[in-house]
């Protein structure tokens, strides 16, 4: 196998196609990106018989920004007849060579408008396919957690490709987007960027411990409170920072103190910050500087923050961005643990997660 598809945000190939070769040079596998604009995803053509495989185990999926899922191409089938698609399906996967058994199927579609077209029919089929593959012995009977998923993504009616990932490198969700719904009581759209950013950074059995009730969360440019809607809800309390004016729904539960205040000025009253957020529309660079400065502080355990993209070289911002603050928490001596991602709630923005891990004491 010689290719490997990763779907993206739509108008954001160009950025997933610079980071796949970018990763799969450091790997020493070769080849080039083929991209087709406003799209939703990206092939990574390798040049040699087996590299695909490779670049699914040895590429860390967590460390792709612009991808949301990744798997390697075993056939591209064209021009499907619509009274019998299963057939040729099955006869393409009887001509792979060490095509795993699979333990899920998923069959899904790029996230374009045109290609939302194709769920409803996706969703159909999905019961047929899971059937047939089980008969053919390419799925096990039973879903099986640790084993690859097969996928079937169909780019156009009667136009997909099929290939398979690994379930400890690749996004657990359908189509590589958490399907969440917008909370009627939060005052803001954003909130589902902050809930996004939980269900992805953060291991869902680690949940209690990390976004425990009690503790403390600072958010930046907060108003009118679509971030510290996800901390009251988890039963934390907030320092919101910003000049505007919060919800009324969040300042009467009790749990919210308003500073009116620059982002860029405050300084918490106690150092009891568990953690701090902050999607303040301002430079990336001056953003991610900010956090680092609240990290090396000791002012906060943990963030999650936006990084605004620039119209052009997004790519390049963003990665020179990640690498400076790398450095300055590395010479400050903090350990810690970073992600980031283009999220699905994201637009013209990235979400970076970072953990720390052990500090310096507190300047």
């Amino acid at each position: 196998m010689k290719q490997v598809m990763l779907y993206c945000r739509s108008g954001f190939e160009k950025e997933c196609a610079g980071e796949i070769q970018d990763k799969a040079t450091a790997l020493e596998v070769f080849g080039f990106p083929r991209v087709k604009n406003n799209s939703g995803y990206v092939i990574f053509e390798c040049y040699q018989d087996g590299d695909a495989d490779r670049l699914i185990r040895d590429i860390d999926f967590q460390s792709l920004i612009f991808a949301r899922q990744m798997f390697a191409i075993a056939s591209e089938l064209e021009a499907l007849p619509s009274d019998d698609r299963i057939s040729p399906l099955l006869a393409a996967l009887d001509e792979v060579e060490d095509f795993p058994r699979c333990g899920d199927i998923r069959i899904e579609t790029p996230d374009t408008n045109e290609a939302k077209e194709l769920l409803k029919f996706c969703r159909k089929f999905t019961v047929p396919v899971r059937q047939a593959m089980r008969g053919k012995g390419y799925l096990f009977n039973k879903e099986h957690a640790k084993k690859p998923v097969l996928h079937i993504c169909f780019i156009a009616p009667g136009h997909c490709y099929v290939g398979y990932s690994y379930p400890n490198n690749n996004s657990a969700f359908f189509m590589g987007i958490p399907r969440l719904k917008f909370p009627a009581d939060a005052p803001s759209r954003s909130t589902l960027k902050l809930e996004e950013a939980f269900h992805v950074f953060i291991p869902k059995e680690e949940w209690d411990e990390r976004l425990a009730s009690g503790m403390w969360g600072v958010d930046l440019g907060a108003c009118p409170g679509g971030w510290t809607y996800q901390l009251v809800r988890r039963s934390m309390f907030v320092h919101a920072i910003d000049n505007g004016m919060m919800a009324d729904s969040l300042m009467e539960t009790g749990q919210v103190k308003h500073h009116q205040e620059d982002g860029f000025k405050f300084e918490p009253p106690r150092k009891n910050v568990t953690w701090l957020v902050c999607d303040m529309i301002e430079k990336p660079s001056r953003v991610a500087q900010l956090m680092g400065e609240w990290l090396i502080r000791g002012w906060a355990k943990e963030t999650i923050f936006n990084l605004k993209l620039p119209m052009k070289g997004r790519y390049d911002e963003v990665l020179q961005d990640i690498e400076n603050l790398k450095i300055f928490l590395i010479e400050n001596k903090v350990k810690f643990k970073l992600q980031a991602k283009h999220l699905y709630h994201d637009r013209e923005e990235i979400t970076v997660h970072i953990q720390v891990l052990s500090n310096i004491s507190p300047h």
